[in-house]
């Protein structure tokens, strides 16, 4: 599959991060709320908090229940399930 430059520049936003590139492949496998990602990834809670901003600004996650302040979740878009596959 030949990807789009927009496609290329969001792979390489993700793999120069190593907290980005780790959440991205948590969320992966299922839905989860940032203190399960924080525990499954070893990254403190604020830093999951930014990047998960961050990649929710990049339409490469989402949070399915934004109204709960409580047990937010969050998954891949499909944007982010097809950078995904091309993280190491």
């Amino acid at each position: 599959m030949d990807l789009s430059d927009e496609m290329l520049m969001e792979i390489y936003y993700v793999k120069t991060s190593k907290i980005r590139n780790k959440i991205m492949k948590t969320l992966k496998r299922e839905v989860k709320i940032p203190s399960k990602i924080s525990d499954d990834t070893k990254i403190g809670r604020n830093h999951v908090s930014k990047a998960l901003g961050e990649l929710k600004d990049h339409g490469l996650v989402e949070c399915i229940n934004p109204e709960m302040r409580k047990g937010k979740l969050y998954r891949l878009t499909e944007k982010g399930k097809i950078v995904s596959r091309y993280l190491s």
